[in-house]
């Protein structure tokens, strides 16, 4: 069943897709993503990809690190606030904008406690509610959680590491004393837990212009089969989809409902798809995701990509 189906990735500064643009997965040009709150760029990769554009590559050399041989997925974005952020705000899961409690396919509940226990004992949300969502504090959530140095004027925001050298928790420059400065322990797991301790968010402050590498992962969503697989149970969500699926990954500010950005993973018929590339060659309409440049997303590593005056390259 799962060959009927193709994967495109998009990301922007909204929920609003049509202002998203379609995410290079697999490839080393990050998707830049600017608003009035911060500057981002982000990277997805995702093994065994099969998807949309159709040049894109199966797997990534990230894949090859010692560290994410048996990871499936990759999120990794560099993070510059244009404000700070206290540590307890800024959370980073999963929402839908639609209820999906009849679609769910049994086992869930199971699988969302195993997920819960195995991953991230921090999430919270309901998937049965009309506004469904999982959210964990950004500091517990990500895996590996790298601090930087503020920006000075001319600096480039850095882009994801991965595809030469896989990012390491810890720091760089006086980042790496800031970090040590607030007693933040020095490996992910231990970091995670750290955080996941009452009153320790709010000892952290996402600092404006200060820069953050970070990376999500995990070996258990397989987007080839769109299957969960967690120790010891597994959930294939296929057979319970409908045309107009997707999984939506949001980093926002909780307080007051700020995203920084999103990244949407949409679930296409690829006999739909054939159709519109068909329609697109016949002369039809382009099938691209529109606006690419509208919300601040900018794509890199393009022919026609021109730096906006407040541009940080």
């Amino acid at each position: 069943m799962a060959d009927r189906y193709l994967l495109r990735v998009t990301a922007g500064s909204s929920y609003d897709n049509t202002t998203h643009q379609t995410v290079q997965v697999n490839e080393p040009a990050p998707t830049h993503i600017s608003t009035a709150v911060c500057d981002a760029k982000i990277s997805v990769r995702i093994q065994n990809y099969r998807g949309l554009p159709r040049n894109s590559s199966n797997t990534s050399p990230y894949f090859s690190h010692a560290g994410h041989l048996h990871d499936q997925y990759s999120i990794a974005f560099t993070l510059l606030p244009h404000k700070s952020v206290p540590g307890s705000a800024l959370v980073f899961g999963n929402s839908f904008d639609r209820p999906i409690r009849d679609r769910l396919p049994p086992g869930t509940s199971t699988a969302l406690r195993i997920v819960k226990w195995a991953i991230d004992p921090g999430l919270d949300g309901d998937l049965y509610s009309d506004t469904p969502h999982l959210y964990g504090n950004a500091l517990s959530s990500v895996n590996i959680l790298r601090v930087g140095e503020k920006i000075q004027d001319g600096k480039k925001l850095p882009e994801p590491a991965g595809e030469k050298n896989a990012l390491e928790e810890g720091g760089d420059g006086e980042g790496e004393e800031w970090r040590k400065s607030r007693d933040v322990p020095e490996t992910g797991d231990a970091r995670k837990k750290h955080f996941l301790m009452k009153g320790k968010t709010e000892e952290w402050e996402w600092e404006k212009d200060r820069v953050y590498e970070c990376d999500f992962f995990n070996p258990y969503l397989d987007f080839n089969s769109f299957s969960l697989k967690l120790p010891g149970f597994s959930l294939s969500v296929l057979p319970y989809l409908g045309g107009t699926d997707y999984l939506r990954y949001v980093l926002k500010i909780k307080d007051t409902d700020e995203v920084l950005f999103v990244v949407v993973f949409s679930l296409l018929h690829k006999e739909d798809v054939e159709k519109e590339e068909a329609e697109a060659e016949k002369g039809g309409e382009d099938t691209k995701v529109t606006n690419q440049e509208t919300q601040g997303a900018r794509h890199e590593g393009e022919k026609n990509f021109e730096p906006e005056a407040d541009d940080l390259d």
